[in-house]
């Protein structure tokens, strides 16, 4: 193992591919900060990296709240070090009809897909702009790029999530911020996924299911990768998956 000594934050460490991502920047020599609503729900995993010898830190932050996040990244930076990364897996895909939306829950699918995704970008890029380097990426979705029957808030939270990510990788991109969208263009093997598709058990065995171990060597290979070949938007499907 790698002792790059370099500080990641996780903002969204959920059970799948927050913590996958979690394990993956751990295991490569990061010192890594997982966030999430309740850090008592990392407790297993801080656990079993700790114990194995990797440095990872838990954290509760909701994200949606201003001055939790401005607090996070305080603390980070003065107790923990510099953010050489940080990475923004907030879900909120909650498929519902449109007639039956409403505005309590569209705002709220908003706030988690979007408005989070702001004010996690913009704390993360106020202090790596003063230092002149540093990794931000946002977690996408097939609903980043086309709106399904069903999914209009979240499609409409996850369009706003790309764009912003658009706006601010041209922006940071000239003062040395690499801003990076991943497109997860299909199921992760996740808890929900294999209760909820029949066929997700036959698809693991043939590698046609996301596996958020693999997922997550991408934001790993993203941040690493030399300024002078940097990718905005990485496009992440299973071999048999139809566009």
């Amino acid at each position: 193992m790698s002792q790059l000594s370099e500080v990641v934050l996780v903002m969204g460490a959920g059970d799948a591919i927050g913590s996958a991502i979690v394990r993956k920047f751990a295991e490569a020599g990061y010192v890594v900060c997982a966030a999430r609503r309740n850090a008592e729900k990392l407790e297993p995993l801080v656990a079993e990296m700790t114990s194995a010898g990797f440095a990872v830190h838990a954290f509760t932050c909701d994200a949606r709240e201003e001055l939790a996040v401005e607090a996070l990244f305080k603390h980070i930076e003065d107790e923990i070090g510099p953010l050489a990364a940080v990475i923004f897996n907030v879900g909120a895909n909650v498929p519902m009809s449109i007639l039956e939306t409403s505005t309590r829950k569209f705002r709220k699918i908003w706030e988690m897909a979007c408005f989070a995704g702001f004010l996690t970008g913009r704390e993360a890029a106020r202090y790596m702009v003063e230092r002149g380097k540093g990794t931000i990426l946002f977690t996408g979705a097939t609903a980043s790029i086309r709106g399904g029957a069903g999914f209009a808030a979240f499609a409409s939270a996850k369009h706003g999530l790309r764009a912003l990510a658009q706006s601010m990788a041209r922006e940071l991109g000239p003062k040395n911020i690499h801003v990076g969208h991943i497109v997860i263009d299909a199921a992760v093997d996740t808890a929900w996924i294999l209760e909820n598709f029949p066929d997700s058990e036959e698809l693991k065995t043939r590698d046609g299911i996301v596996d958020p171990d693999d997922l997550a060597t991408a934001y790993l290979q993203l941040h690493e990768q030399p300024r002078s070949a940097w990718t905005f938007e990485l496009d992440v499907r299973p071999w048999i998956e139809k566009w």
